[in-house]
């Protein structure tokens, strides 16, 4: 009789600590209900082209070109990352055929650009694609600006 009762007991305990280990498991994964309709892959689509505009904004500010530089930059970059994407969703063999297009498409998108733009910024250009590029370092500057001019307008006004 104690034996089964000491069994019985074991078993209610195991469960229980199983059951919050699972629960603990599962807890890091969002779960969906249901699949995205068509309105919000849209409306990810959306965001994602706005925040990629942003991105590339930020990156031109802290170039040194003029203005019709600035734009065929921007349209270089707006190329290179739909290219980029676009090789992403090809479906290689092996990741060295996918490693190899990515690095052919790093290194002659951007070589009509080399005629037209300074050697600095050819180079913060590489740098961005590799993934060196700070945003939120820019980010920062143009809020203390914002609020160096706010100040000042204030002072004046």
């Amino acid at each position: 009789m104690k034996k089964t009762v000491l069994i019985i007991f074991a078993l209610l305990i195991g469960l229980n600590v199983f059951g919050q280990m699972r629960r603990n498991r599962n807890s890091g994964i969002p779960q969906t209900t249901r699949e995205p309709s068509e309105k919000d892959i849209e409306k990810r689509k959306r965001l994602m082209e706005e925040r990629k505009d942003e991105y590339i904004a930020n990156f031109i500010s802290t170039l040194e070109a003029d203005d019709f530089q600035k734009e065929i930059i921007k349209q270089y970059l707006n190329s290179y990352y739909d290219a980029k994407v676009a090789l992403l969703k090809i479906r290689f063999e092996h990741s060295l055929d996918r490693e190899k297009a990515i690095k052919n498409l790093d290194d002659t998108h951007f070589v009509d650009l080399k005629e037209l733009i300074s050697e600095g910024d050819m180079e913060k250009i590489k740098g961005m694609i590799k993934g060196e590029f700070d945003e939120n370092e820019v980010v920062k500057k143009k809020k203390k600006e914002k609020k160096r001019k706010k100040k000042k307008k204030k002072d004046e006004g």
